[in-house]
């Protein structure tokens, strides 16, 4: 009998939060969606998006340098 009744009494506190949470976001709706916007506006992630990544150029030399280390290990007697 406790688990049925423990089960109930959970099944009830989730419904009570749940028709709370309903009846803030009808009362508060104008509100919300002006705050959600201006989230959605101000967010640094999507100015960065927006800007275009210009890639560094690839250095050539790093390239040549381990090519030539190569060369100075292999010694010809």
């Amino acid at each position: 009998m406790a688990k049925s009744s423990s089960a109930k009494s959970a099944g009830i506190v989730f419904g009570a939060l749940a028709f709370g949470w309903l009846a803030i976001e009808l009362a508060l709706k104008p509100w919300l969606v002006k705050a959600r916007s201006a989230m959605d506006d101000s967010d640094p992630d999507d100015s960065a998006a927006a800007k275009p990544t210009v890639k560094p150029p690839v250095d050539e030399d790093v390239e040549k340098t381990d090519t030539v280390d190569e060369d100075v290990e292999k010694t010809d007697d």
